[in-house]
């Protein structure tokens, strides 16, 4: 429930408060033990407030935990330990085991439960005054002592505990005590979720391992919530100003493994190598002064189609299989609801694959691809519908005409009108010892699922007014910039490769570029958005996102990324370039076919995807996917296992239920016809290939727009290159203008960003340039086209926070603001 103009909402305004609860964290422990029990000594960094947790060791079966109520004063704790010592004098008294910092969870495999604490952090960051560390070292200690005897095969459990531990806890992986490091910026300053629900979403890898103690304990109080990715800050000093950069990259732990064998999606909508990357920036400011951050969210993640390919030693290159059997495409529809969830509407589709290949490889995904969002986007509405850029990075690299980062740069500025980006003025009073608290529940979303954005937006749009800081467009039209409005992140750009390594991370550079001069001009520190490609802030920025780049390839691929645009933008010898391309190749093929099967192993033990049983096949004695009865290819997606399909052929256009004018498609009785595990597959490896499902023979400027094209009346809203390259398309961004001017259309690509940045625009919420910038969506012919008439009355909608600027608009043509009034864009 939304809170209204009269309601609790009203307490918040523009300096968004980081509150804190009552109670203080605990961020450091000393574990003892005797010959029945361990305890855990958890303190706050003041050692003002102490508490007590035992741990039963006589059971070895069972995970029995009790928590002390009582709160402490630290001579208080140290009676209790003597106590304890004295009452346990006859079976050896109380011994210090170790010092940690946080409990991981626990785990059992075939014999007792064991305990994983973090016994030495480092700090590697700060989110304005929460600190953020990393593990430096792990332990893992079994709970039973030795007396008690548990009759289990102890080669197997050996080989379990070692699996585990090959899971290196020192390496990626990040908390914080006080931050929910696990959320953007963005929905921790907007939506408040109990710390018992935070543990459960798709970024904390240790949720499997922490289920017992929090639901033994019903808190958190004791455990850390662990994120799988990359963190990195710098402080940066610009235009004699200094500022924190923090890149953050979250892994996802669903339908989570290694290059091979985890790839396409599952038939919960789970896509492989799922990666949330946040670019935050803020002022360093003194304590106690309201610190302006800003904050912009991107996505990558495998192609949401089911498809795999085979792990080979004599192949470096195996295969691409496309399987057949979703016909309704259920599971990817849910990948886009799913995405919508998470951060609204609109989903942009950066699609970076190969388009001609000598071997059909890359290219039949790239089609099938097409074909699907074609095929969603017949049953959305306009506004809803998914944006999509297929652009062929490779073949346009090889061009020495093309600057790559240049027109990436182009496409980041379309998808930043789009989708805006989050800013905010926070204060903190955070001390040392206290915990983030957000806004209490009577400002928050009460029973019930409310997108943050849209939540976010109402609560400061209120608040603004009450507190007489805001008054709508009215302030900014008389010339009051003294207090900038917050503005919000609706929608996300999601961008793809083959492995979503290398060339996704040169278009997440990009982006994150793009963004980086709207955070730095909305923040006062430039007086444009415009950052060029020479300046220093790029280069660092590319250091930045080069080591990102690296630590998730290693993760995923086993090596590190291949820069070679990177390395080539540096002016470093191509000779060097090559060479190290060459190792890193070798190195990613020996880790996939070698190394892989016993890291996916890990990772499956890890998150729980595994648990061992007595008497049943271990693990290793399976195919690396195979789990819980299931048997299917190690390198399938999870989705080949769902029940049959009737009619493969004829589900597509049998009652699968219309999906009308919706946020996103319902599923409907269609799921039924689900998928087959009789249906053929599409290997590379045959000679005479169907490029699409069901358009063999189709010409290929039909291929991706024939549907709304014949529902539009012959209107071709989708964009396709005129300029011999059929293949690269788009419904947002015209793909001639992007790719005419070459090295020359910097100066061009800056004057049109200004859409989003031209000062009247700079710090209004969202709402207020999805009104007054890209103007209200006007309903068309096509559900996901655009109508041709009345191009004069979309030219006068464009506006700028409701003041129209006839000069700026004879900056662009009319197809540019065609697509800025409705979101998408028009044939020329």
């Amino acid at each position: 429930m939304e809170p209204s103009a009269a309601g609790n909402g009203g307490n918040i305004n523009n300096e968004s408060s980081f509150q804190f609860q009552t109670s203080t964290y605990m961020q450091k422990f000393r574990l003892y033990e005797t010959l029945s029990n361990f305890y855990m000594i958890g303190r706050n960094k003041s050692r003002s407030y102490w508490r007590v947790l035992k741990i039963d060791r006589l059971d070895p079966s069972e995970l029995n935990i009790r928590e002390d109520t009582t709160t402490y004063t630290e001579s208080e704790c140290s009676e209790l330990l003597r106590r304890i010592h004295e009452g346990n004098l006859s079976t050896g008294g109380l011994k210090f085991v170790t010092t940690c910092y946080g409990i991981v969870g626990f785990i059992k495999f075939l014999g007792p439960y064991y305990m994983l604490l973090i016994t030495k952090r480092r700090q590697i960051g700060a989110i304005c005054g929460h600190n953020v560390y990393a593990v430096s070292k792990s332990e893992m200690i079994p709970l039973p002592n030795s007396t008690v005897n548990s009759s289990i095969n102890d080669k197997e459990e050996i080989r379990y505990k070692k699996l585990l531990c090959s899971v290196d806890l020192t390496k990626d992986f990040f908390f914080s005590y006080s931050y929910h490091v696990m959320r953007s910026l963005q929905k921790n300053l907007c939506t408040n979720k109990p710390d018992q629900v935070l543990y459960e979403t798709m970024f904390v890898w240790n949720e499997f391992l922490t289920r017992g103690i929090r639901n033994h304990l019903q808190n958190t109080l004791w455990t850390v919530a662990l994120v799988y990715g990359f963190f990195k800050q710098a402080t940066l000093s610009v235009s004699g100003q200094n500022l924190k950069l923090i890149l953050i990259a979250r892994r996802s732990r669903h339908y989570a493994g290694t290059r091979y064998l985890k790839r396409g999606v599952n038939e919960k909508g789970r896509v492989a190598n799922d990666v949330e990357t946040e670019q935050i920036v803020f002022k360093d400011v003194s304590d106690g002064l309201p610190t302006p951050i800003t904050s912009i969210v991107q996505n990558r993640g495998s192609i949401p189609l089911f498809w795999s390919q085979e792990t080979s030693r004599l192949n470096i290159k195996p295969d691409i299989i496309l399987s057949k059997k979703d016909q309704n495409y259920e599971a990817t529809r849910l990948h886009f609801e799913n995405l919508v969830e998470r951060y609204g509407n609109p989903i942009i589709i950066l699609n970076l694959i190969k388009t001609q290949e000598k071997k059909p490889r890359e290219s039949i995904l790239r089609q099938e691809f097409a074909h699907v969002i074609d095929f969603i986007n017949k049953d959305l509405s306009e506004e809803n519908c998914l944006k999509f850029l297929h652009w062929d990075l490779h073949k346009h690299f090889r061009s020495q005409s093309t600057n790559v980062l240049l027109l990436l740069g182009k496409v980041a500025a379309y998808a930043l009108i789009l989708t805006g980006f989050f800013y905010c003025r926070v204060t903190s009073t955070l001390r040392p010892d206290e915990s983030m608290a957000w806004p209490s529940s009577d400002r928050d979303i009460d029973n019930g699922e409310v997108s943050p954005p849209k939540y976010c937006l109402n609560v400061n749009e209120v608040a603004y007014r009450l507190e007489g800081n805001y008054s709508g467009d009215d302030n900014v039209a008389n010339g009051n910039h003294s207090v900038k409005p917050p503005s919000f992140q609706r929608g996300v750009l999601g961008t793809n490769c083959i492995d979503c390594l290398d060339r996704t991370n040169v278009a997440q550079y990009a982006y994150g570029l793009a963004a980086l001069g709207y955070q730095l001009h909305t923040l006062g520190i430039k007086d444009t958005p415009k950052i060029d490609l020479d300046d220093p802030l790029a280069d660092e920025l590319m250091g930045f996102y080069e080591r990102m780049g690296d630590t998730l390839a290693h993760q995923y691929g086993g090596s590190a990324a291949h820069n070679k645009i990177f390395s080539e933008r540096r002016g470093q010898w191509r000779a060097a370039t090559q060479s190290q391309e060459f190792f890193r190749t070798l190195q990613r093929y020996y880790s996939n076919a070698y190394m892989d099967a016993e890291k996916q192993d890990a990772i499956n033990l890890f998150l729980g995807n595994f648990q061992p049983q007595p008497g049943m096949p271990a693990l290793w004695e399976l195919a690396s996917n195979q789990q819980y009865g299931s048997i299917f290819p190690r390198s399938l997606s999870d989705g080949n296992i769902l029940r049959q399909s009737e009619s493969p052929m004829s589900a597509r256009n049998d009652n699968q239920g219309k999906l009308t004018n919706s946020t996103m498609p319902n599923r409907s009785q269609g799921a039924s016809n689900g998928l087959s595990e009789s249906s053929p597959e599409i290997s590379t490896c045959e000679r005479d290939i169907a490029y699409s499902r069901y358009t063999p023979s189709t010409p290929q400027r039909q291929l991706f727009g024939h549907v709304q094209m014949d529902r539009c009346l012959g209107s071709d809203h989708i964009f396709f290159s005129e300029q011999g390259d059929q293949y690269n398309c788009s419904n947002f961004v015209d793909i001639d203008w992007l790719s005419s001017s070459g090295n020359s259309c910097e100066d061009e690509q800056f004057e049109r960003s200004q859409v989003l940045a031209g000062s009247p625009a700079v710090g209004h919420s969202t709402e207020n340039v999805a009104n007054g910038i890209l103007g209200e969506i006007t309903p068309s012919t096509c559900e996901c086209g655009l109508t041709m008439k009345g191009t004069q009355q979309m030219v006068s909608e464009l506006s700028f926070a409701n003041r129209p600027d006839t000069n700026i608009l004879e900056q662009f043509s009319d197809s540019f603001v065609q697509w800025i009034n409705n979101g998408q864009t028009l044939r020329q």
